[in-house]
């Protein structure tokens, strides 16, 4: 079974919802990434997504969208990203899936990137600007290699929940807001009821992300049902205001605060 599927049939046992912590790949450096990976998994994290920068990317609120432009000022690239990953994943099993923009796999080819990638040892893409009409070759490029998490939001229609939910792979990523990434608009009622409402139109495991900046917010979305959550923003914002030496640590406390949140109520 690949490591997403079993991780969400594990935590079904334990009754808990998967915490999918989100990073930036190279920023400030390969080094504080790595040391942030840590962080998650000393703090619980059930998934950790790793972004790999891109020049526009157009689904990220600010504080991913300059650590995009500083990591890719920094000189990072996929050579460098593969062989961090190989790092990681000699670390821990923990599932790791990558966020980037199609281009980015589109100029290498589909199938060489998601090759490379799944052979360092990721288990999953989540590409936001990848509409699954377009998606035919990605989807074959990736077929028996990695997941494809695709993307649904609170006014998706029906249908085409059931169309997305048939081309993904690992979860459904339900976008929370509407807007960018790291948006602290507060919850809203209609992606409580978007939640409800998607669960209604597949069996695959949902996770709420995009606004989720604390354990509260961690809270309210699994006590709506949500399978998994996933927090990026935040993260970020910790590793860019704690030297090097402390994001370990920093970040280990703040993933057991937020991972705590997802034990389902009346679980021992």
């Amino acid at each position: 079974m690949p490591r997403i599927s079993a991780k969400f049939a594990e935590l079904r046992k334990s009754r808990q919802s998967a915490l999918v912590a989100y990073v930036m790949a190279g920023f400030p450096s390969n080094k504080a990434t790595r040391a942030a990976v840590s962080g998650m998994v000393r703090g619980g994290a059930d998934i950790i997504e790793l972004g790999f920068p891109f020049s526009d990317p157009l689904a990220d609120g600010p504080v991913i969208q300059n650590a995009s432009r500083y990591s890719l000022q920094k000189g990072e690239n996929t050579r460098r990203f593969f062989e961090m990953v190989r790092k990681i994943r000699r670390e821990t099993d923990i599932p790791l899936v990558l966020m980037t923009y199609s281009n980015i796999l589109h100029r290498m080819g589909y199938s060489r990137f998601i090759s490379e990638a799944a052979d360092a040892g990721i288990d999953g893409f989540i590409l936001p600007d990848m509409p699954v009409e377009e998606a035919a070759e990605y989807k074959r490029a990736a077929r028996g290699r990695a997941e494809t998490i695709f993307l649904t939001s609170p006014n998706t229609s029906k249908s085409r929940i059931k169309s997305i939910a048939g081309a993904s792979g690992g979860f459904l990523y339900l976008v929370a807001v509407y807007g960018t990434t790291g948006a602290k608009t507060g919850i809203k009622e209609y992606t409580i009821r978007a939640i409800k409402d998607v669960k209604r139109q597949t069996s695959m495991p949902v996770g709420v992300g995009f606004g989720v900046s604390a354990p509260a917010d961690v809270r309210r979305y699994v006590r709506a049902g949500a399978d998994a959550v996933i927090v990026g923003s935040a993260y970020m914002r910790i590793i860019e205001e704690t030297p090097h030496e402390r994001i370990e640590s920093r970040i280990a406390s703040f993933t057991r605060r937020l991972k705590k949140e997802t034990i389902h109520a009346g679980s021992s």
